[in-house]
């Protein structure tokens, strides 16, 4: 059991770096270069949420990152299309 444990934990810990770069790169530069680097790091949020959840052997706390599946896509629409019309 540790073993799976730990598998799960250095998946999620290995998935940190690069979601930090793009939550760090969705916070400066042009528009259109933010709004990408936004949808790169809710989609890799995604995984290590799940990684997460089996690491620490909380299975029930998968919701999290379906719902985050769910919304992100609209979301990133929606924000497009507002950058669109209003700036």
């Amino acid at each position: 059991m540790a073993a799976v444990t730990g598998i799960w934990l250095a998946a999620a810990l290995a998935l940190l770096p690069p979601f930090a770069l793009a939550a760090m790169l969705a916070m400066r530069g042009e528009v259109a270069g933010r709004l990408v680097a936004a949808q790169l790091a809710s989609s890799l949020a995604v995984p290590v949420l799940f990684a997460m959840s089996y690491a620490f052997d909380q299975p029930s706390m998968a919701d999290l990152p379906l719902t985050l599946v769910l919304l992100t896509l609209p979301g990133t629409l929606l924000m497009a299309i507002f950058l669109e019309r209003w700036l």
